[in-house]
């Protein structure tokens, strides 16, 4: 058994009844690894019973840290929140609703002490509804396609990094923030551990449709320059077609000018709602990086901490 400390990172939104569960599997696990350990519960502003729950543990068990935010600030910077008061060695996070399995954690701690910095979970098989899954999976190849970094596949949150690492991530002034993607751009010496990844035990997911495209887009537009690109040739290739139809065109009338005349409002229809689609497709695309700078350059703070139990660093 190892004396080093391990954090434990759990972002909880509507898990009040995930977390018993969660907080007694996660201390049997670190029983059996090591002396020292904490267990860090980021209540993201839950409408639920959550924060009474989690008093409740924190005032039983000394091992159990719990953050409350002033409102709902997301998962990720929930995790941020939770990172910047952990005191371990390494650190662990974890998704609250119990998709991200304890029990794994073994695993992640030995490849940690073989010398990775950063031990992940890769998802080789994800239950729960079909459709949700191919969506899951068509995302992270999507990503890892557009990405200047190299973006392991199916690889969540779920992860084990070392403290130089969290270190690091802390340091980061940006607000808007996809741990994933800060995780893979810091480097270090780093490893994928594959699980299958259960479905919720209670509730219902928080995700839906709208959700996993705002996710979608945030991670695009985080770690990838390639929309801005596609503009470009897109502009390109609309200006090349319009200067080789303007050739047929010149050509045509001299070959035959009787038949150079209009053809129809319908073409002329067809090339406006084309071009107005592809400026308004541009504008968009060009809005969300604006937005991502707006966002970034009012300086507003990633979280407000309402209250914290058995803070570490006291």
């Amino acid at each position: 058994m190892m004396t080093k400390k391990l954090s434990a990172i759990i972002t909880s939104y509507r898990d009040e009844e995930s977390i018993p569960l969660m907080y007694r599997r996660l201390t049997d696990v670190f029983k059996t690894i090591t002396t020292s350990y904490e267990i860090i519960f980021v209540n993201d502003a839950s409408p639920d019973n959550s924060e009474a729950v989690l008093a409740e543990l924190a005032a039983r068990d000394k091992h159990i840290v719990v953050i409350n935010h002033a409102r709902n600030f997301n998962s990720q910077n929930a995790f941020s929140s939770g990172m910047d008061v952990a005191t371990g060695d390494a650190v662990i996070l974890l998704d609250g609703d119990l998709q991200d399995p304890p029990e794994l954690i073994p695993q992640f701690v030995a490849k940690w002490q073989e010398g990775f910095d950063v031990v992940y979970g890769v998802r080789t098989k994800r239950e729960g509804v079909g459709l949700i899954r191919f969506f899951y999976s068509l995302f992270y190849r999507l990503f890892k396609k557009l990405s200047y970094l190299n973006i392991p596949l199916d690889a969540g949150d779920f992860s084990l990094m070392d403290r130089k690492v969290v270190d690091v991530i802390n340091q980061m002034p940006e607000r808007d923030r996809f741990i994933r993607g800060l995780r893979a751009w810091v480097g270090f010496k780093q490893m994928g551990v594959p699980y299958v990844r259960p479905d919720r035990l209670f509730g219902k997911s928080n995700n839906n449709l709208i959700k996993n495209i705002w996710w979608a887009k945030k991670g695009i537009f985080s770690f990838s320059y390639q929309p801005l690109e596609l503009i470009s040739y897109l502009g390109f290739f609309i200006v090349l077609a319009s200067f080789l139809l303007t050739l047929v065109y010149i050509v045509l009338y001299f070959v035959s000018p009787q038949n150079t005349g209009a053809r129809g409002i319908q073409t002329i229809i067809f090339l406006v709602l084309f071009l107005g689609g592809v400026q308004l497709l541009s504008i968009s695309i060009i809005g969300e990086y604006i937005a991502k700078i707006f966002e970034e350059v009012k300086g507003r703070p990633k979280y407000i901490i309402k209250s914290i139990l058995n803070d570490p660093r006291l």
